[in-house]
């Protein structure tokens, strides 16, 4: 099997973590029906940031920029003050959250540790490996969170209770 396929085997299958220029592959626990991966594979990626007088562009290009094909888009926006979302883990589904405008804090879990990102800026964001936990929060007056995904909306992808998700990640 070439390179390529097992990349796109293991994304099918969600069990591979983008790292860099590393391809992960990880291996859930035998009686787990999700993939558990560690914490550290998540991280911030830079974008290309191309500036000029007239205003400053980046762009974001699936399979290259991130480790997955995007196959839908959603944003955050007019979150009230003190308000936070998230709350959840996603079994199989991959994730690049920016933040378009504004700021916010994104909380992630991965049974064992955790570790808070602060966003503020559009020119880079945070990959998200599935089998992670988020909460986000401290969303500053006017923020947009806009996530980038590996799969249309599912959801049987959801993991909603956090003593499942723990149970999952094999820390219970």
């Amino acid at each position: 099997m070439g390179a390529l396929s097992l990349i796109e085997t293991a994304l099918a299958a969600g069990a591979a973590c983008w790292s860099g220029s590393d391809m992960h592959i990880h291996k859930g626990h035998s009686n787990a029906k999700a993939v558990s991966v560690p914490l550290t594979d998540c991280k911030i990626i830079d974008l290309p940031k191309i500036t000029d007088v007239r205003g400053n562009l980046t762009f974001v290009e699936g399979g290259n920029h991130i480790p997955f094909d995007i196959k839908r888009v959603y944003y955050l926006y007019d979150v009230p003050g003190g308000a936070d979302r998230g709350e959840h883990a996603h079994k199989g589904l991959h994730q690049f959250i920016i933040c378009m405008s504004g700021s916010f804090d994104i909380l992630l879990d991965d049974g064992f540790e955790t570790k808070r990102f602060h966003l503020n800026r559009s020119y880079y964001g945070l990959y998200v490996c599935p089998m992670m936990w988020r909460y986000l929060d401290n969303f500053s007056s006017g923020a947009v969170c806009m996530v980038l995904t590996s799969e249309v909306y599912d959801e049987a992808d959801y993991i909603r209770d956090y003593d499942e998700f723990k149970a999952a990640a094999g820390a219970a």
